[in-house]
């Protein structure tokens, strides 16, 4: 993957769940909802100054959220910030860009 590009989606990783974890309240609020389930699926990165996340978020049933979350550098706090969030989504709908 070339600097800038996105990355092919995969499967999500522990760390992907984590990010999910930290940023829910902020997805509920964007999505306008509570969300009872909040399980990371798929994912795809991009890498910038830091690394936007592309992600799959299964929220119940057959719904879906896409969010983008940026995490800064190291050197500067490695912070997540939640970008944007796509509802509803479904199973099959790409994760990528938005």
């Amino acid at each position: 993957m070339k600097c800038g590009g996105v990355a092919e989606a995969k499967d999500a990783t522990p760390e992907v769940q984590q990010i999910c974890d930290e940023v829910k309240p902020l997805a509920e609020e964007k999505a306008g909802k509570k969300l009872d389930v909040f399980v990371a699926k798929k994912f795809t990165t991009q890498v910038v100054a830091g690394t936007n996340f592309f992600i799959k978020v299964l929220v119940g049933g057959d719904e879906y959220v896409h969010m983008r979350v940026h995490k800064s550098l190291p050197h500067a706090g490695g912070k997540l910030e939640l970008n944007a969030v796509q509802t509803p989504e479904a199973d099959h709908d790409p994760i990528g860009f938005f």
